[in-house]
């Protein structure tokens, strides 16, 4: 369905899908140990570093972890719709029961945590709060600050139009 505001439907209609993010490889500790070894920047001579050397070592390995992103049974992708963050299978992007269904209205705040090797990929981890209690995670997104943004604007409407309605 298209739409002219990604987001902004009636009421009585489905969930319409907001944004989409896919996983860095970052969500495996194989890729974030890959992440801690790429960066190594030693010695830092123009391109000349132990971390460049690793990552033309590891090239098939790191294409058998991109790749795995996306398989049906074990890939992953987050979407934000107009009423919840949810956890989708990586290439159908059927719910997947059971997984992390993150209700707009569940949450107040998100943090992004940066572990060891994310920095590499800009990726982070996204922990959505109620007050201090975290009401759910998401691990190794993409580019977390910019989808962090789009959930709390995302929140922010829901949140206001629920709030209008009574």
């Amino acid at each position: 369905m298209k739409q002219a505001i990604a987001g902004v439907s009636p009421p009585d209609q489905d969930e319409i899908t907001i944004m989409v993010v896919w996983p860095s490889v970052a969500c495996r500790s194989l890729g974030r140990l890959l992440g801690r070894l790429y960066a190594i920047r030693f010695p830092d001579i123009y391109i000349f570093r132990l971390g460049n050397l690793f990552a033309l070592t590891f090239i098939p390995l790191a294409i058998m972890l991109y790749f795995s992103r996306i398989l049906p049974f074990i890939g992953r992708r987050y979407t934000l719709t107009n009423r919840r963050v949810v956890v989708r299978t990586g290439l159908t992007g059927a719910t997947i029961e059971g997984a992390t269904s993150i209700p707009l209205d569940s949450f107040d705040d998100i943090r992004v945590l940066q572990r060891p090797g994310d920095a590499w990929y800009d990726a982070g981890d996204l922990e959505f709060y109620r007050g201090d209690t975290k009401v759910g995670q998401l691990v190794g997104v993409s580019r977390p600050a910019s989808f962090r943004a789009t959930c709390l604007k995302a929140h922010s409407g829901f949140v206001g139009v629920q709030a209008a309605l009574g």
